[in-house]
């Protein structure tokens, strides 16, 4: 990776002085990511339209669907003809005896075939069925759409975090180089004289301590890493997830009023448009049940052939039938030990959990539109803040490099001000990723993170 070859090009800056080799590092650094990435990175869209064949999560959302879509022909079939056909042939081998008269054989044989049709004609809860069904359908690819935004958002988090902690990793690295440098030089200045042994511990006990912060962010970067190769599968160690663009514009909501995007969460998020379904598929439930109390009628029809040899009492003897009918079923429940009506009062229940459970949805929609809106706005405002806080601070490690060579300020003075601006660095860079992500979670409260705000986001990286 980046940061493992910026280890291995700083050991041969080592004999530089200390001001040009952090400025060099810098560079090599921002070179080294640079030229890798254009060979063999992986952009946001590649690792999200990864992300769409190989996510277990997603394929069990999009098998949710395919499953929700076929109640609908199972619906539909309550409402259609059926037919069916049944036969038998038997054999029966027996013997008789008639008073005195001595033992006969009386060996039968019979067969006969049937082909049916069966027509409903007045099925209420069949059509409520087919509504509920309609309903279930629409619930389920309210939940895709979930699934899919839900998607985006984990491919984001994810992403965005490892760069985080590659950045966070490459802080630390220069940061123990650096205090290496810092502890040889007062150990020289010890051996010299011009240095106390307190100097000596203390530049030792922060050389330790960045070291300890170095090992804490290479494990967090595996971490990481393991979190993206959770939803992408297996990522090529040639591959770097290439960073964000050092001058990419964050840009504020569209509208810039907190209003539009609570009215839009509340009317088109996903999660309430899920609910809004569930509702109508308890009240299609309700009126199922209740129309189990009503007649049915079916329209019935039926050919068939049969064939009967010899008796008990005659043989040599045969029968040939051949038959049609149609007719008319009417069937009139009266009582089934009340079970449908406990049916019909569960319904009902379920049909007022639905309407809790939208009210909940409601109102955690408009509290994730309204925390990601100014999550952005205030997101927004840290950026600029450390994009002064990042100028301020490479002014101050030139100012404290000059002094340095002019005796007025120590090497201590010169590492602080390059780790400030590291970390300065590295907080803008969590700042932008904050910032993005808050972005992404206001659409998908609002129901418009769609793949083209993935095609835009690309453009950043």
């Amino acid at each position: 990776m980046a940061s493992s070859l910026l280890i291995q090009l700083t050991k041969t800056l080592r004999k530089k002085s200390h001001q040009s080799f952090f400025k060099k590092a810098t560079w090599i650094h921002l070179m080294v990511i640079t030229c890798i990435s254009q060979a063999h990175a992986l952009d946001f869209l590649a690792v999200y339209q990864r992300a769409q064949s190989a996510d277990p999560n997603f394929e069990a959302a999009r098998y949710a669907l395919a499953v929700a879509q076929e109640k609908i022909p199972q619906a539909r079939a309550g409402l259609l003809p059926t037919i069916s056909a049944n036969g038998n042939k038997s054999y029966n081998k027996a013997k008789y005896t008639f008073g005195t008269a001595p033992q006969a054989d009386r060996n039968t044989k019979s067969w006969n075939w049937a082909l049916q049709l069966t027509q409903p004609l007045l099925r209420a809860q069949n059509w409520q069925a087919l509504n509920q069904a309609q309903a279930l359908l629409e619930q389920a690819q309210a939940q895709f759409t979930q699934a899919e935004q839900d998607l985006i958002l984990r491919v984001a988090q994810a992403y965005f975090e490892f760069d985080i902690a590659r950045e966070t990793m490459a802080v630390a690295q220069a940061q123990v180089k650096a205090l290496e440098q810092q502890r040889a030089l007062v150990q020289q200045g010890f051996a010299k004289g011009t240095h106390a042994i307190t100097e000596v511990h203390e530049a030792t006990s922060r050389f330790e301590l960045a070291r300890a912060q170095q090992l804490a962010t290479r494990h967090e970067l595996a971490s990481k890493q393991a979190d993206v190769e959770k939803i992408i599968g297996t990522l090529p160690a040639a591959d770097l997830l290439t960073p964000l663009k050092p001058d990419a514009t964050i840009p504020l909501p569209a509208p810039h009023d907190i209003q539009p995007w609570l009215d839009l969460a509340r009317e088109n998020a996903p999660a309430v448009r899920a609910q809004r379904a569930a509702i109508a598929a308890a009240e299609f439930e309700i009126k199922k049940n209740q129309a189990a109390h009503f007649p049915t009628l079916d329209l019935t029809t039926s050919y068939g052939h049969s064939y009967a040899s010899n008796s008990a009492e005659l043989y040599d003897y045969q029968n040939r039938t051949g038959s049609a009918q149609v007719g008319l079923q009417l069937t009139i429940p009266i009582y089934a030990g009340g079970a449908m009506n406990a049916k019909v009062r569960e319904a009902i229940a379920e049909r007022h959990k639905a309407n809790a459970e939208l009210e909940a949805a409601t109102r955690q929609v408009s509290a994730n539109a309204q925390q990601a809106f100014f999550g952005v706005i205030n997101g927004v405002s840290q950026i600029d803040a450390l994009k002064s806080a990042v100028t301020a601070s490479r002014s101050e490690v030139k100012g404290n490099q000059v002094g340095y060579r002019l005796g007025t300020r120590l090497n201590l003075d010169v590492l602080n001000a390059e780790r400030q601006l590291y970390t300065a660095q590295r907080d803008l860079i969590k700042a932008r990723y904050d910032t993005l992500m808050q972005g992404l979670k206001l659409k998908a409260a609002t129901g418009s993170l769609t793949q083209e705000d993935v095609l835009s986001l690309n453009q950043l990286f």
